[in-house]
């Protein structure tokens, strides 16, 4: 094999692997950010319910929009051969879970029950 076309096979390698960079992070694989139950001492279990709920809304909305911005991006990767990376939504699912975890660690150390209908939320595998 001579120079060039084992110089040719390298670059080609290259620009292959290429289009397996810059992907989004699957939205299971995001874990939350740490929040300090801290924030939540004041509230009430009535009122930390409806913080618990409202998250888990928001939660289910940004795991959705970052399970959309992967099929998006994998359709860029084979046209393009790069993705389009991770957006605001990872970095705000991040924070959602972590402020959910610090609901719910203030729900414990007050002893409130946990309604069932804010269960935690499982993306839809497509």
């Amino acid at each position: 094999m001579n120079i060039k076309a084992l110089q040719f096979v390298v670059m080609l390698f290259f620009f292959l692997m290429s289009g397996c960079m810059n992907m989004p992070t699957n939205p299971a694989q995001i874990s939350g950010a740490y929040v300090s139950p801290i924030k939540y001492e004041t509230f009430g279990c009535d009122r930390l319910s409806a913080e618990l709920g409202s998250l888990s809304r928001r939660e289910n909305q940004l795991v959705i929009a970052q399970q959309q911005r992967v099929k998006t991006s994998e359709t860029q990767a084979f046209w393009y051969g790069y993705g389009q990376g991770d957006g605001i939504e990872a970095s705000e699912l991040a924070n959602v879970r972590g402020e959910r975890e610090a609901v719910r660690a203030s729900m414990d150390i007050k002893n409130c029950k946990f309604p069932e209908e804010v269960a935690t939320p499982t993306p839809k595998k497509q």
